[in-house]
C-alpha cells in the first residue's frame, strides 16, 4: 500500500525557527505548511479540518498562544485526534505535565536533533493514519451491534485485536470516541501480556522497525503461540463495561494510567492513559495487570412530566 505524503503544519512565531524546521523536514518526506502566530494556525486548521497529519506547535507566542490553540484543536470534532508535538524553549516538568494533560501528542524542548524530531514526527504521522484507517473502517461495518447485551470473544493476533476493536466499537453511540481506546488496550494485551513484549525493548524494535517480525515470530513459537486474549461486553442499564484478559505475567500499570512526562519524548506508551482519559470514563485493572476493565456510563433519559 502506497501511503499518501504526510502533511505537517509547522507553527511558530519566530521565521528562524520554521527554517529549520523546514531543513530538518525534507520535502521529499513530508509536505510542510507555515504559520507564523497561533491564529493564523487556527485559521489554517479551521479552514481545512481534514488536511494534516500532525502539527507541530510553538508553546510561547505573541497573541493565541501554542496552548490555546491546543485546546481549541481537542474541542473541535474533526481535529482532536490530529497529534500535537509542543515544542519550547522553556520546559519545565509543570510545563510538560500541562500540555500533555490538554492533549498534546509529544512534547520537544528546543534545541533538539534532527533525528530526533524526525522520529517522533514518524511516529505521530504513522499513529494518525492508523487512525484515520480505523475510523474508515468504522463507516463500513454494520450498527447492529448497538442491539448487543453481552458477550465474549477470543484474539490472538494483532489483526484479530484491529478487527475485534472495529466491531465491538459499533456497540456504543460514540464509535470514534472509543474505537482507539478498545484498539490500544487488546493491542497491549497481545504484544505486552501474551507475548511478553515490555515497554523497552518495544521501543528497540520500533526503533529497529523489527516489531511487526518479532510478533510474527513468537506468535508460532511456543510458549506464546498457544495463548489468546479474552474480551467480554456487558451492556448494564447505566454503563457499558468491557473487560479484556490476557494470558501474560502482567505489568506495573499504575504509571501507564496517565500522561507522563518522563514518557514524553517516547514513540509509544500512551495508550492506556489515552483510553483513561478520552475513550472510557475510567478504566480499571485488576491483580498483576493481566485483566482491565472499561466503563463507559450512558446518558439516562430525563424522566416524564406528570399530567
Amino acid at each position: 500500500m502506497i501511503l499518501p505524503q504526510p502533511q505537517l503544519l509547522l507553527v511558530d512565531d519566530s521565521p528562524l525557527n520554521l527554517k529549520i524546521l523546514l531543513e530538518f523536514l525534507p520535502e521529499q518526506h513530508y509536505r510542510c505548511t507555515t504559520a507564523q502566530g497561533g491564529q493564523q494556525a487556527w485559521d489554517i486548521l479551521e479552514a481545512e479540518p481534514d488536511r494534516f497529519h500532525a502539527v507541530l506547535l510553538d508553546r510561547i507566542m505573541p497573541g493565541m498562544d501554542g496552548m490555546e490553540v491546543l485546546r481549541k484543536m481537542k474541542q473541535h470534532d474533526a481535529l482532536n485526534q490530529i497529534p500535537v508535538i509542543m515544542q519550547t524553549a522553556a520546559a519545565t516538568h509543570q510545563q510538560t505535565l500541562e500540555g500533555l494533560q490538554a492533549g498534546a501528542y509529544y512534547y520537544l524542548a528546543k534545541p533538539y536533533e534532527q533525528a530526533t524530531l524526525q522520529a517522533i514526527v514518524d511516529a505521530a504521522v504513522r499513529d494518525h493514519i492508523s487512525y484515520l484507517d480505523i475510523r474508515q473502517d468504522l463507516r463500513r461495518t454494520t450498527t447492529t451491534m448497538r442491539l448487543l447485551e453481552s458477550g465474549t470473544f477470543q484474539f490472538r493476533t494483532p489483526e484479530e485485536a484491529r478487527n475485534l476493536a472495529m466491531l465491538l466499537a459499533h456497540a456504543y453511540s460514540d464509535a470514534d470516541r472509543v474505537v482507539t481506546g478498545i484498539l490500544e488496550l487488546t493491542l497491549n494485551a497481545i504484544e505486552h501480556g501474551n507475548l511478553s513484549i515490555g515497554y523497552k525493548e518495544k521501543s528497540r524494535l520500533i526503533e529497529d522497525d523489527k516489531l511487526e517480525e518479532e510478533i510474527a515470530r513468537r506468535l508460532s513459537s511456543p510458549p506464546y503461540s498457544s495463548r489468546v486474549a479474552t474480551a467480554k461486553f456487558s451492556r448494564r442499564p447505566h454503563e457499558l463495561s468491557l473487560q479484556i484478559t490476557d494470558q501474560g505475567n502482567g505489568f506495573d500499570w499504575k504509571k501507564y494510567l496517565d500522561f507522563d512526562p518522563e514518557r514524553a519524548f517516547d514513540t509509544h506508551g500512551r495508550g492506556i492513559a489515552m483510553a483513561n482519559k478520552v475513550s472510557f470514563d475510567r478504566i480499571e485493572y485488576c491483580g498483576n495487570g493481566n485483566q482491565v476493565t472499561t466503563v463507559l456510563h450512558l446518558e439516562q433519559a430525563a424522566p416524564a412530566l406528570a399530567v
